[in-house]
């Protein structure tokens, strides 16, 4: 998780990233829109589940929960921030 985070100085995410941590990559960095696109164009329940979060952080919270129960995971409660950490763990395989 340590080197995926500090990934974020970088200009672009890594190249063998998964689609859904490219777009969580891109959210982290601001490109809403880049974010989006990526997941948007992957059908795995990781995306779907990073395609919820966007749409929570756009403020757009049906459509939110529509992803949400695409990726089989509950909606969001906590901070954008604490959700961003969760999913990021879970899709690197982490438990920290």
């Amino acid at each position: 998780m340590a080197a995926y985070i500090a990934s974020l100085d970088g200009a672009a995410p890594a190249p063998e990233l998964s689609a859904p941590l490219a777009g969580l990559w891109w959210a982290a960095k601001g490109d809403w829109d880049r974010a989006h696109k990526i997941v948007q164009d992957d059908s795995s329940r990781e995306a779907a589940w990073v395609h919820a979060y966007l749409h929570r952080v756009e403020g757009d919270l049906g459509n939110a929960g529509y992803w949400y129960r695409q990726a089989g995971q509950p909606a969001a409660k906590d901070t954008l921030q604490a959700e961003w950490e969760r999913i990021a763990a879970a899709l690197l395989g982490s438990t920290t």
